[in-house]
């Protein structure tokens, strides 16, 4: 156990990180005797992150292939199984490949789990009208996942959610599988969703805003446009239609599409002292059968650079690297 930064992620959770064999940027370094198995929670453990010898799961592909090996799960078996799954919008779409697999209901909602609340309280009192989308699982890419079991994200659980898969897949196999092992198969099986956010900390407020409404005017004006050879299928701001209470949130990201897959969102989040912060987050799916092995920062950064140039983010708060990488 190790006392640190808040938010457990590559760069924050140093000792674990060094100790799994990696360095800030997800890279192989050398080092002896690296566990099977680390996790990480920041200070009330709701929050977590998973990882391998010498092996990252991404916030994103933990949410995916907790849901996707449900069934290993006793909590979900007892209860008949899943009824339901959602992300936030800026997580990657790794979710929504394995709920259209096996047919689950899922949800793309706004950053804050509330919204997941409300999927959880469906065919309650609350809202005893509708349709019951519990037993239910539920994480973003901000290191949260959780299920309906409690109304918030819980590290915890995640933790021993991936424990149980591991036992369950290890006893099955009768030789130990390891947290790489369950990723590639998961990949092999529904492709990857490379993926990283880049958080540009402390920019100016009012010019960061102003970047943010120039990229909303033109909601839907870029379709068929191609930038840097990729071409895209949608650009808007995300807004979100509660199934559960009906209730409209507007204003919750700004996103471009492309034909291929791939995703560039942006957020403005947190004023405070140090000004605000600029969120992006990259992704880019790879099919089982292209190339599943290379590193994530690696393959998103081209959109790194489609990104800054559809945001004229240099200009505006005048950063083109990035705080933090996650």
């Amino acid at each position: 156990p190790s006392h640190g930064h808040a938010d457990p992620n590559l760069t924050y959770a140093v000792e674990l990180v060094k100790a799994m064999g990696l360095n800030s940027k997800g890279e192989k370094i050398d080092a002896k005797n690296v566990p099977v198995f680390g996790a990480a929670a920041d200070g009330d453990a709701d929050r977590n992150m998973i990882m391998g010898a010498q092996f990252f799961v991404s916030p994103s592909d933990s949410l995916a292939m907790i849901v996707a090996n449900a069934d290993l799960i006793p909590q979900f078996v007892k209860a008949g199984g899943l009824k339901g799954c959602a992300r936030s919008m800026p997580t990657s779409g790794a979710l929504d490949i394995v709920a259209k697999k096996k047919g689950l209901p899922y949800f793309e909602v706004p950053t804050g789990w509330k919204f997941f609340g409300n999927l959880m309280d469906s065919g309650t009192h609350y809202f005893p009208n509708g349709k019951t989308y519990t037993p239910f699982i539920c994480g973003e890419e901000s290191f949260g996942t959780g299920s309906d079991h409690v109304r918030e994200k819980d590290g915890m659980w995640a933790v021993l959610a991936w424990l149980q898969i591991l036992a369950a897949k290890t006893i099955k196999k009768g030789s130990l599988v390891t947290v790489q092992d369950v990723a590639t198969e998961h990949w092999k099986e529904y492709g990857r969703n490379y993926y990283a956010r880049y958080d540009y900390e402390g920019v100016d407020k009012p010019k960061a805003e102003e970047m943010m409404k120039a990229m909303s005017d033109k909601s839907g004006t870029l379709v068929g446009t191609k930038v840097q050879g990729m071409e895209i299928q949608a650009n808007d701001v995300f807004e979100y239609h509660d199934p559960v209470d009906g209730s409209v949130s507007k204003n919750q990201g700004v996103r471009f599409i492309f034909t291929d897959g791939s995703r560039i969102i942006f957020r403005l989040s947190g004023t405070g002292v140090a000004g605000a912060t600029v969120r992006l987050y990259l992704e880019k799916y790879v099919a089982p059968g292209g190339d599943l092995g290379l590193h994530a920062f690696d393959v998103v950064k081209p959109l790194a650079a489609i990104a800054l140039e559809l945001s004229g983010l240099k200009t505006y708060v005048g950063r083109d690297e990035p705080t933090v990488i996650t």
